[in-house]
């Protein structure tokens, strides 16, 4: 059942938990939803032991939008939501996903421990991708912004793609531009929260030396590997070392 939480600017943030137990709050990645993405899933795999909370990022699903955006608003839709679940909770971040992530803990919203699925580094002073995409979803070229997003951050070919589901939020893939953009390793510093960030073993490209990266800087991270595909790992692997870590005291 869909529920709503109200975020600081008053954007209206679609939410639904399952199950029993300690929250643990799930944040998708680039142009993931609760229809269209990895968390039902994992959300359905954690119930027995956990309440999970999955949400619609702004401009997504059900949630609504309210611009100009700002790093600031998505910390402030994760705060709500953690606000619905109880004022605290674990946090299960995907990919750019995890870069709210950091940036709440940052900021204090009260995260017992997160863990972050490969979460990528923008380049220093920004990267070109973030005009490119700003400029392609203006001109209304959404399936165009899609392919050239999803090219951009090294899918490989036969993944590369856009669904219809990717398409349709094409203007939100800008949001994640700029949260790499303004994810810094000297924020990622000030973040207290004890911190597992996890890579896949299947995994190409500069996403596995950002988590080492990531881990590095953090001053309580720890890092661990998992087998798996390209930027993925499986549900039952995954699942299993959430359980561990959430469960450490």
């Amino acid at each position: 059942m869909t529920e709503t939480a109200r975020s600081a600017d008053g954007t209206s943030i679609a939410f639904e938990r399952v199950g029993s137990g300690p929250a643990v709050v799930c944040v998708d990645a680039a142009g993931a939803y609760r229809d269209h993405g990895p968390m039902r899933p994992i959300a359905a795999a954690l119930a027995d032991s956990f309440t999970v909370f999955t949400y619609d990022r702004r401009g997504r699903g059900q949630s609504g939008d309210t611009l100009p955006y700002a790093v600031e608003r998505e910390i402030d839709d994760l705060a709500a939501v953690i606000a619905a679940a109880g004022g605290r909770a674990h946090v299960y971040a995907f990919s750019s996903g995890g870069l709210i992530a950091l940036h709440a803990a940052a900021a204090g919203v009260p995260i017992d421990r997160m863990a972050l699925l490969e979460p990528p580094l923008g380049e220093p002073g920004g990267s070109p991708l973030t005009g490119e995409m700003r400029a392609l979803v203006g001109a209304g070229k959404h399936s165009e912004a899609a392919a050239h997003f999803l090219a951009a951050i090294g899918v490989p070919e036969e993944y590369a793609t856009p669904e219809p589901g990717l398409v349709a939020v094409a203007p939100t893939l800008v949001y994640d531009c700029v949260l790499g953009d303004q994810t810094s390793l000297e924020l990622i510093g000030r973040v207290n929260t004890k911190t597992l960030v996890i890579d896949s073993e299947g995994t190409t490209g500069p996403l596995p030396g950002w988590a080492v990266a990531i881990v590095g800087a953090l001053p309580d991270g720890r890092h661990l590997s998992l087998p798996g595909s390209w930027h993925g790992v499986d549900d039952a692997d995954l699942t299993g070392a959430l359980r561990a870590f959430y469960a450490q005291s």
